[in-house]
């Protein structure tokens, strides 16, 4: 049993980040263990609920990870602690286009059976409040509203207002938030700047949300709250566990080349065979690939690797032994003049990849493997040139796999989720990576050798074998080496 509380909001900028964050932060400071969490696929904000609370963020993907996941990945992420506080998105019913409420806040809150926080932005309304609450109050009647924070507000004549209107709603306001300048969060293109690239500047802002959460919320109403959600049935999700499962995923449908996997069971090292060292996976970090789920390292190292991390704007050499590579999403674009001077990793990343090494790469590791990114030179292990746009491409995604390869088989089906600014020219290779139903059919991202380059997030707790496949696809390359 684990008190906890969702964050959730009418619409996207109503405060919800800053809520959530300031709650974590407060708690935490008040001596309480607390696990954040973030309903979607966003990386971003829970790089801040880490900085609040000392603790990884964990997102909870209905779309990526299926509905029977969202409770045991929660239960991992809050295992020991006192609180949980569970950021949504984007509004409180809005979730994957066209499939109702799949992977919505209000259907995560219910997964977790976990009363809802609503953050309203009241900044040009009075008493239409208590009709916009109400609507929300009763609109589906299995999601538990338990009172209302109301953000942004001017003056105290209108804190009164909004109070005497949401007297009649019979949702309690549990906090009222003045506009703070402090507290803010600065944004670009694709959302607010990582905390790897502001670090000083977002602890004094997370101290900020925290000091106006503690001023003007009731912190000990919140906790009882959080505290009345009902007991969880099941077991946390584990990593081991679930690589053993029968199928471990539409990504593990055949294991790759001629090798038979190791029984289940039997341990870490068998997974990958009988070996005296486990295969270094490198996974890019650093403030230009700040994107990472946490249970990709998890299962990692639950199939056999040995996950070290390295950062491309620094190191000039790949980990010592490294066998397999993971550049996930981030920023390239922001920082392509400092990684293409670094151009002695540059050529070990071309040369690591012409060997037929597994390399995964995502979104910003799609653009680093490129030839260029806006003229400047990348790695150029893809005949592929990439350059920002104005257009946003954005949404979740169901991926078949057009060619075998170090993730997943011809013919496998996984889901993910697209979200950026740039454009790769061409868009795929001649053996592409995956072929996508949305937002129209088209096929996309490159499969050369050891290497899986692709604009697609996949999150591989919904798909488990990705990660064996992965790391069997490692050991076998590093015993060949």
């Amino acid at each position: 049993m684990v008190a906890r509380l969702v964050v959730a909001a009418p619409a996207s900028g109503s405060g919800k980040t800053t809520v959530a964050t300031g709650l974590m932060a407060a708690f935490t400071a008040a001596g309480l263990t607390v696990s954040p969490h973030k309903v979607g696929p966003d990386y971003i904000d829970p790089g801040y609920h880490a900085l609040a609370t000392g603790r990884p963020g964990r997102n909870l993907d209905a779309y990526m990870c299926g509905t029977e996941l969202i409770a045991p990945l929660f239960a991992r992420g809050a295992r020991g602690c006192d609180l949980a506080v569970v950021e949504g998105v984007m509004g409180l019913y809005d979730g994957a286009a066209g499939a109702g409420e799949l992977a919505s806040t209000a259907q995560v809150a219910k997964l977790l059976r976990a009363p809802v926080v609503l953050v309203v932005d009241a900044s040009s309304q009075s008493r239409s409040v208590a009709a916009l609450v109400h609507g929300f109050a009763s609109w589906d009647p299995e999601v538990r509203i338990g009172g209302v924070i109301l953000n942004k507000v001017a003056t105290d004549r209108h804190e009164a207002l909004l109070r005497d209107a949401l007297e009649e709603s019979g949702v309690p306001v549990l906090g009222v938030l003045r506009r703070a300048p402090a507290v803010a969060t600065p944004s670009r293109h694709l959302g607010l700047v990582p905390v790897a690239e502001r670090r000083t500047d977002a602890v004094d802002a997370v101290a900020a949300q925290a000091e106006q959460i503690r001023a003007g919320c009731d912190l000990r109403a919140l906790l009882a709250l959080a505290r009345s959600a009902p007991p969880l049935a099941g077991d946390p999700w584990d990593p081991g566990a679930a690589l053993d499962s029968p199928g471990a995923g539409a990504a593990d449908q055949r294991p790759l080349g001629a090798r038979e996997r190791p029984p289940a069971g039997t341990g870490d090292r068998a997974r990958v065979g009988a070996r005296d060292r486990r295969p270094v996976v490198a996974v890019a970090g650093g403030a230009a690939f700040t994107f990472s789920y946490a249970e990709h390292a998890e299962l990692l190292t639950a199939a056999g690797a040995e996950v070290v991390a390295f950062d491309p704007l620094r190191d000039e050499e790949l980990p010592h032994g490294t066998a397999g590579l993971v550049i996930g999403g981030g920023f390239p674009e922001v920082y392509a003049p400092e990684l293409s001077a670094n151009s002695r990793l540059r050529k070990t990343v071309a040369e690591f990849a012409r060997s037929g090494a597994p390399v995964a790469a995502e979104c910003a590791g799609l653009l680093y493997l490129a030839r260029s990114l806006d003229g400047t030179p990348m790695c150029g292990v893809l005949d592929a040139d990439a350059r920002m746009t104005e257009r946003l491409t954005l949404g979740y995604r169901d991926a078949v796999a057009v060619s075998d390869g170090v993730l997943a088989p011809a013919g496998a089906r996984m889901r993910g989720h697209e979200f950026h600014r740039t454009v790769t020219e061409p868009g795929a290779g001649a053996t592409p990576a995956w072929g996508l139903r949305q937002p129209e059919p088209r096929v996309e991202g490159f499969v050369q050798g050891g290497v899986h380059a692709s604009y697609v997030h996949t999150h591989w707790a919904g798909a488990p074998g990705a990660a064996r496949r992965f790391t069997e696809g490692c050991a076998a390359w590093d015993a060949r080496a």
